[in-house]
C-alpha cells in the first residue's frame, strides 16, 4: 500500500477497502467506541435530505450513511470505488454504484446535495473530486464532508496524534479482516489538513458559504458548503 503522504494509487485504495469489507461496520464501531454512530446521526442532521430530493452518498462504502439519509424520503445513491465494499451492503436497500470520485458517471446537476463521510482523504486529488462533486450537483445545491480532522484542545492533540493513532494499526490486529490497512488509516489521519485548511480546499473547488463545527473534540469535523446559483456561476 502506498503511504499515506505520497500520491494515492486508486487500484491500491480500492484493493485495501475490498480488504476491509468483511465486518468493516463492526470494527469502525469498535475502534470509534461507537462514537461512528453519532457522527452519522449529525451528518444527516447537516445534511437535510428532503423528500423528493437526490442525494450522492460517496465513498458511501457498505451504504450505512446511505441507508439513514434515505429515511428522509430523499432518493440516495451509495457510490463507491470498492465493489468489496458495496457488495458488503448488499442487503441495504439503497441503490449502489461502483465509481471513481474523480469521473462520476453522472450527469452535470442532476443532485441536490452530495455528502462523503471518512472518504475524502482517500482520494488522490481532494480538489479536482470536490470540483467533480461540484459538477454533478444542481446550482445552490448542497455539500457536507464528515472527516477526521484536528483535536482544538492542545493537550490532547498532542496524545491524539503522538499515542492515539499509534494504536490504530496495533487494535486493527485483533479487530480487522486487514490489520495492515490502519496502518495506512493511521498516516492518512496524521497527515489529513486540518479544518481551516479544508475548508479552503472546498472554496478552492468552488463552492461558497463554506463552515464548519467540531465534532468529539475537533477529532472529526463537519464541513458544509453550497454550490453558487446560476447566477453566480
Amino acid at each position: 500500500m502506498s503511504r499515506a503522504g505520497l500520491d494515492k494509487n486508486p487500484r491500491e485504495v480500492a484493493s485495501m477497502f475490498d480488504g476491509v469489507a468483511k465486518g468493516y461496520d463492526r470494527t469502525n464501531s469498535v475502534m470509534t467506541l461507537g462514537f461512528d454512530r453519532r457522527w452519522r446521526e449529525w451528518s444527516r442532521r447537516v445534511l437535510d435530505a428532503r423528500p423528493g430530493e437526490k442525494v450522492l452518498d460517496l465513498a458511501a462504502g457498505t451504504a450505512v450513511s446511505t441507508v439513514e439519509y434515505a429515511e428522509s424520503g430523499a432518493w440516495c445513491v451509495a457510490a463507491d470505488f470498492s465493489l468489496g465494499m458495496l457488495r458488503g451492503g448488499a442487503h441495504r436497500a439503497v441503490p449502489k454504484v461502483a465509481a471513481d470520485a474523480l469521473r462520476l458517471p453522472f450527469r452535470d446537476g442532476v443532485f441536490d446535495a452530495a455528502t462523503v463521510s471518512f472518504g475524502l482523504r482517500n482520494f488522490n486529488d481532494t480538489v479536482a473530486a470536490l470540483r467533480e462533486m461540484a459538477r454533478v450537483v444542481r446550482p445552490g445545491g448542497r455539500l457536507v464532508i464528515c472527516e477526521v480532522s484536528t483535536p482544538v484542545f492542545r493537550p490532547f492533540r498532542f496524545v491524539y496524534m503522538r499515542y492515539l493513532l499509534r494504536l490504530l494499526p496495533f487494535i486493527g490486529r485483533f479487530v480487522s479482516s486487514n490489520p495492515e490497512a490502519y496502518e495506512y488509516l493511521a498516516e492518512s489521519m496524521r497527515a489529513w489538513p486540518d479544518q481551516r485548511t479544508l475548508g479552503e480546499l472546498i472554496s478552492e473547488a468552488g463552492w461558497e458559504d463554506v463552515a464548519w463545527f467540531n465534532l468529539t473534540g475537533g477529532m472529526v469535523a463537519l464541513h458544509r458548503a453550497t454550490k453558487p446559483s446560476a447566477s453566480a456561476i
